[in-house]
């Protein structure tokens, strides 16, 4: 509202008051209250009437808020002799009269462009319009008011009515249930008397719909309507995912109606919104379509007398007779159906007495629910286990039970309590709640990771607290029978004792999928020995046996006297051990843990084990040497005296440099310091297999905190180009922007002098990693594309213009564009940014950084840099996503021109569409792409003013606002190349990308 867009100085404004805000995830679209808060003529229809807020309840608040700037007079109280309109209808009334500028208060009358006010009247009818899908986004309202798009005609706005106010002869209190207003706390007492009656009967109309969680045969639920749980956790009813106009019956929370966590029609989607559910007399569920046909029904093979069906606070959709309470015997249960969702108290197994199995599928993509190609559930052959397949192979497996966990889970603390249920009737794994406060899920995405997440009240949001194929062990069979796969080694599969590679030359080239052999057979008989393993995830029990009253010894002489048992182990780990569980052929999937997790005895040939047993010999005998050592103790503790003394000085320095470096009173900062140790057992010591990648200041490597929580960690190299200056000045730069297509920093690290920057995980690595590669390139086709390109644009705009900071990046190019789950562009490495105050234009350097093929011309010669120096830069990005191909090193056999020469030469030679990469021309829309490549070379020309501003860069994607012809682009010149087309290939080839220019 006005009173809450403060002013500053400049009369800049500042939208304030976020104590009635609400988080939203990054697909929600609208949420849900029973406590409706806000202040009387700003509040949109759809929230002062149901409740529901959303991002167009905002755009309503704004239309109110541009319609009184424009009149000078209040929404609230407004009054003209000629009606009892308020002041949205007396707008829209002067609109359809064709005289809308007898809305404009005199006092702007002198001073205003008459196309303008015009224009922002009617950006405000359209904001104000009564259904939320008819106003525009806050994105399309700024194109709007920056440009001269054609704008859709207004329909009516919102709570259009003659009211009857008091002093007029009609005027009296209202009582009717069509009457809008609502219970709003904090704002005019006075006005409350005033609807108490419109209060009840809301009330009424909301306790009788919003609470029912039962529908009996003589019921239905319609596309509008929903079904909720008694406990207000789940809720059924129709949508339609992403941007498919399909309609879908499911499930989903109430806290955050995105996350679907079951579809009935999942193959069948329904054309339109006249779809139906309904329960029939014999007990059986149909989701009927417009012609009463049958899309998707329940099953059963049993009656009762008065059926109903019900949705349960677990997220159960059950039919049932009306008193029944046992689940046994339920009717019917969508428990007994998954999708993609295993939800608490959910069975995954197999009932063998009716011959069900309960197991969650895949979607097929993320906006279609038909079942994927993923699947995960229990295999009962052998000791039942879990694993996640794709058709009938499987990915991942998470093991059998032991009777405290799974075997291929490592120990963590968990927020919920498992069980493994197994009898001749049924075999089962569950999961319960130990905080029902607390929802968790676990999920199958469509391709195939399995994710546990967890609801956070705090931020609003799911947060993953665990995924499979975190990494290479998590695939099935890596390292191939009789081997065990070690992320903390290198090579990361390794043989067991008593076993050598079955093939040599494949084992050292790094496939390791043929495993390895015995080296020396077995003599099947009691002579044969078993090797005791005690960090290992057990291997794959489909091949296995196992019995629960036996103890280990008996399992030992009962696997030597069968010559094709190769291991043994006790079935359950509780109390010390019980059961026995044998393996027959090849033990396959086994994977070293780095703790303790349960005692497995393999089968070895007598030689072998004394083989084994001479060098644990050998080794202590050596390692006995050490005691020599003990003579040096004197000298020891004279040195470490003195190491004492320069530890203690050095943390002393480094303490005050810290205050120096980083700002000692925190202001600067803004984020955590993190403990370097934290740092090194996260990443595993820095290892070469967390590395991710090396820029021109430091290596990155994947990371994993305590509690789970994934990072990236940049670690500046001691002999780097970049100092503590550009460190800290990534640390204040980063601290203090916050937009969803910039990399969130979540800490950094000056212990020891290291220069540590922890940023959140972004799980797609960068954008150079799939335009420059042949097969991965075909993941990007062009709708994620031109998601990326929009989200890059965006994101410099916002450093540009939005921040409180104008921060030119200076160094944007592809590999600093990092990737979500999502694929949503992330703008990262802010090292060599810089801050620009509110009125300047440019800036100068005498110390030119940055990287070849993104750097304008006046930088790279002159050091003068300014925000078209980024435009520059994301013109060179967008050449590059359009062509597959890197400016620098580009080569072609008719000229010797970079990419931005031989872009420019297609265009004028009117062949642009030459340029665009085969990848792309199946999916791509052709006005799109040649829309991108303008705006691309728009950006890439060779003076600074030619170039366009980030906002109208937005605007040019996002409309069809005309274009100007684009001039010849910065460093359009013939490269002197040479001979040897080889070394022109490596220089494309080149990964280090980072350059430091001194002065000119």
């Amino acid at each position: 509202k006005a009173s809450n867009i403060l002013l500053d100085n400049s009369m800049n404004p500042k939208i304030s008051d976020f104590g009635l805000a609400k988080t939203f995830g990054g697909d929600q679209s609208q949420g849900n209250t029973k406590r409706v808060v806000g202040t009387y003529g700003y509040m949109s229809p759809e929230y002062a009437v149901d409740g529901i807020f959303l991002m167009k309840s905002d755009v309503f608040s704004v239309g109110v808020i541009l319609l009184e700037m424009l009149s000078r007079q209040k929404n609230m109280g407004f009054s003209h002799p000629d009606h009892h309109l308020n002041l949205l209808g007396h707008a829209w009334t002067l609109w359809n009269q064709e005289k809308p500028l007898e809305l404009i208060d005199k006092t702007l009358s002198d001073s205003c462009i008459i196309s303008e006010v015009l224009r922002c009247i009617h950006v405000g009818l359209l904001c104000v319009q009564r259904v939320p899908e008819d106003r525009p986004s806050m994105s399309s309202v700024v194109l709007m008011l920056s440009s001269d798009i054609t704008l859709p005609p207004p329909k009516q706005p919102g709570f259009y009515t003659e009211r009857s106010v008091p002093g007029s002869p009609s005027w009296m209190p209202p009582c009717s249930a069509d009457n809008f207003i609502t219970m709003v706390e904090g704002r005019n007492i006075a006005l409350r008397t005033l609807f108490v009656c419109s209060l009840f009967f809301s009330f009424v109309r909301t306790s009788t719909t919003n609470t029912l969680d039962t529908i009996s045969p003589n019921q239905y639920i319609r596309d509008d309507q929903t079904l909720v749980s008694a406990g207000g956790t789940f809720q059924l009813g129709f949508f339609s995912p992403g941007k498919l106009t399909g309609r879908y019956l499911g499930i989903w929370y109430t806290i955050s109606n995105e996350v679907v966590v079951w579809v009935a029609n999942r193959e069948t989607p329904l054309d339109d919104s006249s779809g139906v559910l309904k329960v029939t007399d014999q007990g059986v569920l149909v989701l009927l379509n417009s012609s009463n046909g049958i899309v998707w029904s329940s099953n059963s093979s049993r009656t009762v007398d008065n059926p109903v069906s019900q949705l349960l606070d677990s997220g159960n959709l059950v039919v049932k007779d009306a008193n029944e309470t046992n689940p046994d015997n339920f009717l019917w249960q969508s428990f007994d159906y998954p999708c993609d969702t295993f939800l608490p108290e959910m069975k995954l197994g197999w009932d063998f007495v009716i011959g069900l199995e309960r197991y969650v599928s895949s979607w097929k993509s993320t906006e279609d629910p038909a079942r994927g190609e993923f699947s995960l559930r229990m295999t009962p052959h052998g000791l039942p286990q879990l694993v996640v397949m794709k058709g009938d192979k499987i990915q991942t497996r998470s093991g059998s039970w032991n009777g405290v966990q799974l075997t291929g889970a490592m120990r963590r603390s968990s927020p919920s309590e498992f069980a493994f249920f197994l009898n001749k009737d049924e075999v089962y794994y569950e999961y319960r709640l130990l905080n029902r406060s607390i929802p968790s899920r676990y999920v199958l995405t469509p391709s195939g990771i399995a994710q546990w997440f967890i609801w956070i009240e705090n931020t609003y949001s799911w947060e993953p607290f665990f995924q499979t194929q975190q990494d290479e062990c998590e695939i099935y069979a890596f390292c191939g029978a009789y081997s065990s796969c070690n992320t903390r080694d290198a090579p990361v599969c390794a043989c067991l004792k008593g076993f050598i590679p079955k093939l040599t030359e494949h084992w050292n080239s790094q496939n390791w999928s043929d495993g390895c052999i015995r080296n020396t057979p077995l003599a099947c008989s009691y002579k044969d020995k078993f090797f005791k393993y005690t960090s290992f995830k057990l291997p794959d029990t489909s091949s296995s046996w196992f019995d629960k009253s036996m103890s280990l010894n008996e399992c030992k002489r009962l696997c030597l006297e069968n010559c094709s048992c190769t291991a043994y182990a006790n079935l359950d780990i509780r109390d010390g051990g019980s059961g026995c569980l044998l393996w027959f052929g090849d033990l396959t999937d086994i994977r070293t843990f780095q703790s303790d997790s349960q005692d497995l005895y393999i089968r070895v040939a007598s030689s072998e084990l004394d083989d084994i047993e001479k060098k644990s010999k050998f080794k202590k005998k050596r390692q006995a040497g050490v005691v020599i050592s003990s003579v040096l103790f004197l000298v020891v503790m004279l040195i470490a005296g003195f190491i004492l003394y320069i530890r203690k000085k050095k943390l002393r320095n480094q303490a005050l440099r810290k205050k120096d470096d980083l700002g000692e009173d925190g202001e600067d900062r803004e984020l955590p310091l993190f403990d370097f140790n934290t740092i090194v057992h996260a990443t595993n010591g820095f290892s070469s297999r967390n590395k991710l990648g090396e820029g021109g200041f430091g290596p990155v490597y994947q990371g994993t905190l305590i509690g789970g929580k994934e990072i990236a960690v940049k670690r500046l190299s001691k002999d780097s180009g970049q100092g503590m200056r550009e460190f800290k000045n990534e640390v204040i730069l980063i601290a203090k922007l916050q937009h969803r297509n910039l990399v969130k920093l979540l800490g950094c690290c000056t212990q020891d002098d290291e220069k540590i920057l922890i940023y959140e995980f972004m799980a797609n690595r960068s954008l150079d990693f799939y335009i420059f590669d042949q097969e991965r390139a075909k993941l990007l086709d062009w709708p994620k594309c031109f998601h990326i390109i929009d989200g890059i644009a965006r994101g410099l705009l916002y450093l540009h213009q939005d921040s409180r900071l104008r921060i030119i990046h200076r160094d944007l190019k592809a590999s600093n564009i990092l990737l979500d789950n999502d694929m949503n562009p992330k703008i990262s490495d802010f090292g060599l940014a810089r801050i620009f105050g509110a009125d300047q234009s440019r800036g100068n350097t005498k110390r030119v950084v940055g990287t070849y093929g993104y750097m304008p011309p006046e930088y790279a010669v002159d050091g003068i840099f300014s925000m078209k120096s980024d435009v520059f830069s994301f013109g060179v990005v967008l050449l590059e996503i359009l062509s597959r191909q890197k400016n620098r090193g580009f080569w072609h056999p008719d000229h010797h021109l970079n990419l931005l020469g031989h872009a420019w030469t297609l265009w004028i030679q009117n062949i642009p569409l030459e340029l665009i990469d085969k990848s792309l021309s199946d999916s791509c829309t052709i006005s799109e792409v040649l829309r991108c490549l303008h705006v691309a070379l728009l950006c890439v020309q060779q003076v600074p003013e030619d170039r366009p501003s980030m906002s109208s860069v937005v605007l040019m994607l996002s409309s069809e606002v005309a274009l100007p012809p684009p001039k010849q682009p910065g460093f359009y010149t013939e490269r002197t190349l040479p001979d040897d087309l080889s070394r022109v290939r490596d220089l494309s080839e080149n990964n280090f990308s980072t350059t430091l220019l001194e002065a000119r």
